[in-house]
């Protein structure tokens, strides 16, 4: 079982690659949680860095703490309904990169496993073929080593933990995952070796297809 340590937010900067009237896209490092969560301790997130930087800063969408990469924030409320609408709908184009255990044969695929909180363990998730909200992933390796393989994965829906706990159920764990990783895994490398690379919209603003990437932070060990 995971060990359960203080938060201690990490001293790597919130990085903005794009401010303008009505958005703004930002790098998050691994360690920093998304918004605020319980307690005066926990106030330290990307929202709050983000609305220092930048006063009224909205959340559109979050990234798990240990996951790093692109997050979008609105910087107005009809804006942040905009881009929360195109999350729903899927609109907007995401993609992940992440080390795996050893790694699929194929070189490409699809992953349809329903998904569900698995109460009694929250956070955790499961697969349920029962009551699980329907949860598509693709995913493609992209390079291949004695131990792991590195994967682009694309999220056809947005389920909490989907891209985790799809690879764990395949028997290709993300590196670093300290709730779904076996212990060869999760103890390889220092941090969840997940990481949000692309991010591409239409622009509610300006009604312009843009599309952003956040190089990946670690190597494949």
């Amino acid at each position: 079982m995971p060990v359960h340590t203080p938060y201690i937010p990490p001293s790597d900067p919130l990085t903005f690659l794009h401010v303008d009237e009505w958005l703004i896209v930002a790098d998050k490092p691994a360690g920093l949680l998304s918004v605020p969560g319980r307690g005066p301790e926990k106030a330290d997130c990307a929202r709050s860095r983000a609305e220092e930087a930048f006063p009224g800063a909205l959340t559109v969408h979050r990234l798990d703490m240990a996951t790093s990469g692109l997050l979008l924030f609105a910087r107005t409320p009809d804006i942040q309904r905009a881009l929360s609408m195109a999350f729903e709908q899927g609109q907007i184009e995401k993609a992940y990169l992440a080390d795996v255990w050893m790694g699929p044969e194929e070189a490409s695929g699809l992953i349809d496993l329903p998904l569900i909180a698995d109460w009694p363990n929250r956070p955790r998730q499961k697969v349920d073929h029962d009551i699980g909200k329907p949860s598509q992933t693709r995913f493609e390796v992209i390079d291949r080593h004695a131990a792991a393989s590195r994967v682009k994965l694309t999220p056809l829906t947005g389920r909490s933990h989907q891209l985790r706990v799809h690879m764990a159920e395949l028997g290709h764990p993300i590196l670093g995952d300290q709730l779904y990783a076996h212990d060869v895994a999760r103890n390889m490398v220092r941090r969840l070796h997940l990481h949000a690379s692309e991010l591409g919209f239409r622009h509610p603003g300006t009604g312009d297809t843009i599309h952003f990437t956040a190089p990946c932070p670690f190597e494949v060990p």
